[in-house]
């Protein structure tokens, strides 16, 4: 990289070369403890089973795949990443980091594509190398996306300048739990970058100064996140629809906003900004509030008298007016798509409200509310269903199959949190209902086993696995956690759908069973026999019962798996894990093990 001179502000110029090297070599050490390795492997080499020696000795086609060549633009970025701090970064701090203020700096990386510094960037973050310095050379004008996030400590205030100096082409920032910004840095970066099309200001100091400058510049901005930020409050959200001083909308391409855990504020106060922001926001698609059921509430029953704010913002009824879309007497309804923490008795005022919804979290109690669950096939758009259970005692499986017959082919993601598996047949019947699965994640309650002091049964030697018929060709993510013991009656149903699920899922990339009290090396099998599991790049087994033998049998199987948990197995000791890791070391291959 060339040297070349640094233009400071207020200053003379100073020029900026490369640093000497440092006095030992990291490559060559590199080097010399990879070959150390290499042989104290194959001096140490122990005996691991007959399927162990087999993958030790070559099995190319193992599930784990061989660590890929890495791009030559990676390996030269990890290589600046790796000497960053004893070379380039050590030469500006030493010279010029606490002499000069510099306003821009003209040096090595200047000629480096956006995307690669960027993925610089990242990682010099990802790998805890990121230093004041660094930043100070990185921070260029061909910057699109910038992420402090991983390194709150550096942001300070003179960053925050910089960045507002030096970087105007953001179209991405991400500030999240910087707390050292104060107010006015931060009302200077909403200001100084007007093509912000995301900014994260979660857990920082921004407040009502903060959100009127957002609301007043940033108008291209479709992302924001104020999470965690005790100074907001809902008259501050407000700015965000509105400019009371050029009497102009704030910021009218803003689809996500996320607003959780702010300051707290008299009920009402949060419910009217709420709607405020629902009404002031054509585009707006997701809003993560506290407030927003009882907001879509108020505007539901159009009972809007006393929510009138007399400091320059237009009433509720003025915005309602407003709208082309809710002329008089007409229906008002909003675009938002994904909707958290919905009560079962407000489903008919939010479907009402809401009937572009893609993405809804329902949150039950313990008594069914009349219609509850059956107003959900109404949103025809519903595509992704959360359900979970509150109450004490948790609802029966079974009352989910209704929704999943009307859902039938549209329902992609369902998520399920509490529920009581009663019916042992219910779980198996429900999979089946829902053939166009992508993701399944279920954490179940299991009932009271009558049979308790009997012998468990023998597990079977091996399941069915034709328990749907339909398979599920389109499911990528399963998870299936099971909270207390397991009845007799439900062991062999769990097995045959659990086989069913692995051999009838062909795209299936991350599996998790977890806490399942009967061995699953037959379950496993028909699926590592077969087709299956050729996709699979995630498995989680924690607390489950498998064998040193199925692991085996899992990493010679064909497949990209990339990561295996094993943590809390019982089945699984010291001994084998360490069989395990020295495996994949010799074959060098990308996998990651877990096991405590």
């Amino acid at each position: 990289m060339r040297n070349a001179p640094i233009e400071a502000k207020g200053k003379g110029g100073a020029s900026y070369g490369g640093a000497r090297p440092g006095e030992e070599d990291e490559e060559e050490k590199e080097r010399e403890e990879e070959a150390a390795r290499r042989d104290g492997i194959n001096q140490g080499e122990t005996r691991v089973g007959s399927f162990g020696d087999t993958l030790a000795a070559g099995n190319a086609h193992g599930m784990p795949q061989q660590r890929a060549v890495p791009r030559l633009t990676t390996l030269c970025l990890q290589s600046l990443a790796q000497h960053m701090q004893s070379l380039w970064a050590k030469h500006y701090s030493d010279n010029y980091l606490d002499e000069y203020e510099f306003r821009f700096v003209v040096g090595p990386f200047n000629d480096l594509a956006g995307e690669l510094l960027q993925e610089l960037l990242q990682l010099l973050g990802t790998s805890r190398r990121l230093s004041r310095a660094a930043l100070h050379l990185l921070l260029l004008p061909q910057l699109r996306q910038l992420s402090l996030r991983a390194c709150p400590a550096l942001a300070n205030n003179a960053l925050g300048h910089l960045i507002v100096t030096r970087c105007q082409g953001l179209r991405v920032l991400d500030l999240g739990s910087c707390g050292r910004l104060s107010p006015s840095v931060l009302v200077d970066l909403a200001e100084g970058l007007p093509r912000l099309t995301r900014l994260g200001l979660a857990h920082t100091q921004a407040n009502i100064q903060v959100l009127s400058a957002v609301g007043s510049c940033c108008h291209q901005l479709r992302e924001l996140d104020v999470s965690g930020c005790k100074k907001v409050t809902p008259r501050a959200l407000r700015h965000l629809g509105y400019d009371p001083l050029a009497r102009t909308p704030g910021c009218p391409a803003l689809r996500v906003l996320l607003a959780r855990d702010l300051e707290q504020a008299e009920d009402r106060d949060e419910v009217a900004a709420v709607a405020f922001l629902l009404l002031a926001l054509p585009c707006l698609e997701v809003l993560a509030h506290s407030a927003l059921l009882d907001a879509l509430r108020l505007l539901h029953s159009r009972q809007l008298d006393g929510t009138e704010d007399s400091e320059g913002f237009p009433s509720l009824e003025e915005l309602l007016r407003g709208r082309e879309a809710a002329p008089e007497g007409a229906p008002l309804t909003l675009p938002l798509q994904q909707l958290e923490y919905v009560e079962e008795d407000a489903l008919g005022t939010v479907l009402a409200m809401c009937p572009q919804a893609k993405e809804v979290s329902v949150w039950l109690e313990d008594s069914p509310v009349p219609s509850g669950l059956r107003e959900l096939p109404g949103w025809e758009s519903l595509s992704r269903v959360m359900l979970g259970c509150s109450g004490l005692h948790g609802r029966a499986l079974a009352e989910v199959l209704p929704l999943a017959q009307g859902l039938g082919t549209r329902l992609h993601t369902l998520t399920l949190h509490g529920f009581s598996w009663q019916d042992p047949l219910s779980l198996p019947t429900l999979l089946a209902t829902c053939p166009a699965l992508q993701s399944f994640s279920a954490v179940l309650e299991a009932p009271p086993d009558p049979h308790s002091h009997e012998e468990p049964p023998a597990p079977s030697p091996r399941w069915a696995t034709d328990l749907l018929p339909r398979g599920l060709p389109r499911l990528q993510s399963f998870s299936l956690m099971l909270s207390g013991p397991l009845p007799a009656a439900h062991q062999p149903v769990l097995g045959s759908a659990l086989a069913s699920v692995l051999c009838r899922a062909p795209k299936l990339q991350t599996l998790r069973l977890l806490s399942v009290p009967f061995p699953l090396d037959s379950v496993l099998e028909p699926a590592l026999a077969g087709p299956g599991l050729r996709e699979l790049r995630e498995l989680s087994l924690a607390e489950s019962c498998v064998s040193a033998g199925a692991v085996w049998q899992l990493l010679g199987s064909d497949g990209p798996l990339r990561r295996l948990d094993l943590s809390r197995c019982p089945d699984i000791y010291r001994r084998d894990y360490d069989s395990f890791l020295q495996a994949v070391r010799k074959q060098r291959l990308d996998l990651d093990i877990a096991w405590e």
